[in-house]
């Protein structure tokens, strides 16, 4: 697995980049050769932000944890992947290592919990509308009108590609657009 070490608005010395890596590096075994793993170190408002990205394939596990200290913060994020991992273990078995679920009795973590049962992708409601042409500013505020946290729109500065405007959880918008 390949790292990414980023330290945004703090300099930590080595030996967490260090823990970083052997921990993530512990979730190599679900990935074929070639994943890359991204790592951000944060630290607002007294506490610790581990924003850990997975990259394998087309595939992109994301995860961010926020505690008081910044080992606790890498141990949850990684615990937050393998999670992840196992409750979508069936429908990501295609695209993770083949035997990326055996255990073995070398591994020291022994857990006596039922893993959670699998769900499936279950779509409980469709909604079908047109799709305006319309400027970013005009989504946002069609967007703010409808009180959802998101609004797909054709851009019109983009010439009329297929995007989405949403509400970012600390505060502001992003834009999602097509790439084609």
């Amino acid at each position: 697995m390949k790292f990414t070490f980023t330290d945004k608005k703090v300099t930590l010395p080595k030996k967490v980049h260090e823990y970083a890596e052997k921990k993530v590096g512990k979730l190599d075994r679900f990935f074929p050769a070639g994943a890359e793993a991204a790592v951000v170190f944060s630290v607002e408002k007294g506490r610790n932000n581990a924003e850990v990205t997975v990259r394998s394939g087309g595939t992109i596990f994301r995860v961010s944890e926020s505690t008081a200290d910044m080992y606790a913060s890498i141990d949850a994020a990684v615990a937050d992947i393998e999670r992840q991992l196992r409750k979508n273990k069936a429908k990501l078995e295609k695209k993770l290592r083949k035997d990326a679920f055996v255990r073995t009795p070398a591994e020291e973590e022994i857990s006596f919990a039922p893993e959670e049962p699998e769900e499936d992708f279950r779509i409980v409601r469709t909604k079908r509308f047109p799709i305006k042409p319309m400027t970013v500013d005009e989504a946002v505020l069609q967007m703010n009108l409808v009180g959802h946290t998101f609004f797909a729109f054709k851009d019109e500065d983009a010439g009329g590609a297929f995007a989405v405007v949403y509400k970012r959880d600390n505060g502001g918008y992003g834009l999602i657009q097509d790439d084609t």
